[in-house]
């Protein structure tokens, strides 16, 4: 009678099946988390948005002063309206209310009126005349969202995506000037 002399442990195709399931979970995982801090970015974008608005709203209030935000695709700014020259101007010294970019991934989509409105790629300047285009007296500089001193402000809804896969954030401003967000739309 023979005896099968056979020793404990493992063969080396039980060692790669194991070894390829823990490359599956940490490769989840890690892209998982990945997504995660995608998603935050959005968050931390409409929230400090958000911020700022409220604040250009308490300081219009409480100064007598108008704001307003211009929005461009991957940036905004806030600016100012002198009521003696009749025109928006950049708000000086204020590093609070200053032209704030968006992460390389992020743009903007703009609302008003539930229409969507065409984005420039970089601020106007507020003298500017369009290429090759003459504007006329009445075509001055007009930012989108106005932030009045009695506290009104222009209702929007703006969304900021990312490009690569649609996530979005949405902020909306009502009349009154309350302002809400959340990931996703409201029916």
């Amino acid at each position: 009678m023979q005896t099968q002399n056979r020793t404990a442990g493992f063969t080396l195709i039980e060692i790669l099946v194991v070894v390829v399931i823990i490359a599956t979970i940490v490769s989840i995982t890690m892209l998982s988390f990945g997504v995660l801090d995608n998603d935050r970015d959005l968050r931390t974008e409409g929230q400090r948005l958000a911020a700022l608005m409220k604040v250009a709203q308490e300081d219009a209030v409480m100064q007598g002063r108008e704001f307003a935000v211009e929005f461009m695709t991957s940036s905004y700014r806030f600016v100012e309206y002198d009521a003696l020259t009749g025109q928006w101007n950049d708000i000086p010294g204020d590093d609070t209310l200053r032209l704030r970019t968006l992460s390389e991934d992020l743009e903007f989509e703009l609302y008003l009126e539930e229409k969507r409105v065409l984005l420039k790629d970089r601020p106007m300047s507020f003298g500017e005349q369009e290429a090759g285009l003459v504007r006329s007296a009445s075509e001055v500089y007009s930012p989108h969202l106005l932030v009045y001193s009695s506290g009104d402000a222009t209702p929007f809804e703006l969304h900021i995506w990312r490009r690569f896969d649609d996530a979005r954030f949405i902020v909306r401003g009502d009349a009154l000037g309350g302002i809400e967000f959340g990931e996703e739309e409201d029916d």
